[in-house]
């Protein structure tokens, strides 16, 4: 289940932190909008829910969750790029 409550800032700079179940443990995540959105369709385009491509990153991880989810959004984009040269 993913939860989101929204923090101040500006609709570009706003952090979003949203609460995860990772194998049964709750966290929470804190990423911006931007980075929010981007993740939803990867998960959509590979066929995940939220919590199972979370879990997929997280047992693979190094540092805090919230940079790795960024690290995997960037991946997807240049991978993307480097698709369209």
């Amino acid at each position: 289940m993913i939860k989101e409550t929204s923090s101040a800032g500006t609709a570009s700079t706003e952090i979003i932190k949203h609460s995860v179940s990772i194998a049964g443990h709750r966290t929470s995540v804190s990423l911006e909008r931007k980075f929010w959105d981007l993740f939803q369709e990867s998960a959509k385009r590979k066929g995940l829910s939220l919590n199972e491509l979370i879990t997929e990153i997280d047992a693979t991880r190094q540092g805090n969750l919230s940079s790795a989810i960024r690290l995997f959004v960037l991946e997807e984009l240049l991978e993307k790029a480097r698709d369209q040269r």
